[in-house]
């Protein structure tokens, strides 16, 4: 295969290696030599610098765009926090150093960091423990439907078969409790979007190990029954789960803890402003209430009586390990940073902005929609594109429209129990003028939609690679350049 460079020019060399003297012991055995010197491009340091400047602009990221990804939480990352994450005394530290050596303090500041970070989460949540090693959401619900099948175990309750979760729910609810041995019964929703609780009383009984709740949900909807459902759950000796993904909503508002929650997963990369995207990395710690203690994953960061720090893995009753040492300590020490430098108000102005942001922007888009519901959302809202359907308009061809105009698009046809669904988060950190050209852009889409369908069927234009068949590229992905 023949190799194209498409800013390669013969006799521009970008380095200049000085005369290096190899001795005979040194050379490469001539078996392992290729017949022909290889085929490398021939650029400039300076094209080389602004070649991969022009890609990295072609990227999507908070720092440079609008990211209202329903669910998702894009806020800003503080560059504070990245600079508490980058000092020296932190990421030069081994996680095999010794915890305690000769009274030294080689890794007492970050054991220090991580039990203070579990503090802190503890009293944001009213939970009693927290483990921090899970590395992302999904795998902090599996921790915890881990500690929930745990828990059952250990009480004797062998005819617990079963978990509990609204239509609403993330789609890795379900698939953490099948993957922890739990059948999977989903209850819909009512009118006004919660899970409907006639249903849930009919389906709740003794085999029911717990019930996961996204609350509010993914519907921008607070479920005002939640304390009977918990109440309800048990009296049956089951759990409850706390989805931490729309904490965002409501922290330093309320805690899950005090309502009735056993379990709690919580997204730092959502709520505590950490990294977020391209697939990592990322945190999902886990809290629990006293009960649930002694089934926490290994180790534990424990505070001695002199006030030294060190890891503890004596529990006989925990689930074992989970994670390679403790977690994503880099985004930890972020969460941490972003905890302590908004302090308990800072935490509720955060969720306060959020709730307000979205419904400022719910009500611009309300009429656009030609939604008449007038209910308050919490930190998001799900409106239906199907309207836009008797102009042959998708709400796919309205995400890849925003790309066009510069925002990224919010997440679509989720939830599922929606049609065509336009899921819009916009967070705590955008401010009224972005919110508004949003708005301006959402309008001139739409008009789009009715006199010119095509050119959005057309779109993304801007891009190097237009629109995708999405479906053949995920069955038929091309892994090579031939």
């Amino acid at each position: 295969m023949k190799l194209i460079y498409e800013k390669s020019s013969p006799g521009r060399p970008g380095v200049q290696m000085t005369s290096i003297k190899i001795s005979e012991s040194e050379e490469i055995p001539s078996r392992y030599l290729r017949s022909a010197p290889p085929e490398l491009p021939e650029v400039s340091e300076a094209e080389v610098v602004r070649h991969f400047t022009a890609l990295s602009r072609l990227n999507y990221s908070i720092d440079t765009h609008f990211y209202p990804l329903g669910s998702c939480t894009m806020k800003y990352n503080p560059k504070a926090c990245e600079a508490a994450a980058n000092l020296p005394e932190l990421t030069e530290v081994h996680p095999l150093w010794p915890q305690l050596w000769g009274g030294g303090m080689l890794t007492q500041g970050s054991l220090a960091i991580l039990y203070r970070t579990e503090r802190m989460l503890s009293e944001i949540t009213g939970l009693d423990e927290f483990t921090l090693q899970p590395m992302a959401g999904a795998h902090g619900e599996l921790t915890g439907v881990m500690l929930m099948a745990a828990y059952h175990d250990d009480q004797g309750n062998d005819q617990k078969d079963h978990i509990i979760v609204p239509d609403s729910a993330h789609g890795t609810n379900p698939a953490s409790a099948m993957l922890a041995g739990y059948d999977v019964v989903t209850i819909p929703s009512d009118e006004k979007g919660m899970m409907d609780f006639d249903f849930f009383r009919e389906a709740l009984n003794e085999k029911t190990a717990g019930v996961m709740l996204t609350c509010p949900n993914t519907l921008g909807v607070f479920n005002t029954r939640i304390r009977e459902i918990c109440d309800a759950v048990h009296a049956v000796d089951g759990l409850m789960y706390y989805d931490g993904a729309n904490f965002n909503a409501i922290m330093g508002r309320y805690k899950p803890g005090e309502i009735g929650f056993d379990i709690c997963h919580l997204n730092l990369h959502k709520s505590f402003a950490t990294p977020h995207g391209g697939g990592g990395p990322g945190a999902g710690p886990v809290g629990v209430v006293e009960k649930l203690r002694p089934y926490l994953p290994i180790s534990r960061v424990k505070r001695r009586t002199e006030g030294t720090y060190v890891l503890h893995y004596d529990e006989p009753k925990s689930i074992g390990y989970i994670a390679p040492f403790y977690g994503n300590f880099g985004i930890l020490v972020r969460a941490y940073a972003y905890m302590v430098s908004l302090g308990k108000e800072g935490l509720l102005g955060t969720s306060n902005r959020a709730v307000l942001n979205a419904n400022y922007l719910r009500e611009r888009l309300r009429l656009l929609f030609g939604v008449e519901k007038a209910e308050r959302c919490m930190h998001e809202f799900v409106f239906s594109g199907d309207f836009l359907k008797k102009h042959g308009v998708h709400v796919l061809d309205v995400a890849k429209g925003l790309i066009d105009r510069g925002f990224h698009p919010p997440t679509i046809y989720f939830p599922l129990n929606v049609s065509e669904a336009v899921m819009i988060e916009p967070t705590e950190t955008e401010d009224l003028d972005t919110l508004d050209r949003f708005v301006d852009v959402m309008k001139e889409i739409f008009e789009l939609a009715e006199s010119d369908p095509n050119a959005l069927h057309e779109a993304p234009i801007t891009t190097p690679v237009g629109r995708l068949d999405e479906v053949k590229a995920a069955k038929d992905m091309r892994l090579s350049c031939e």
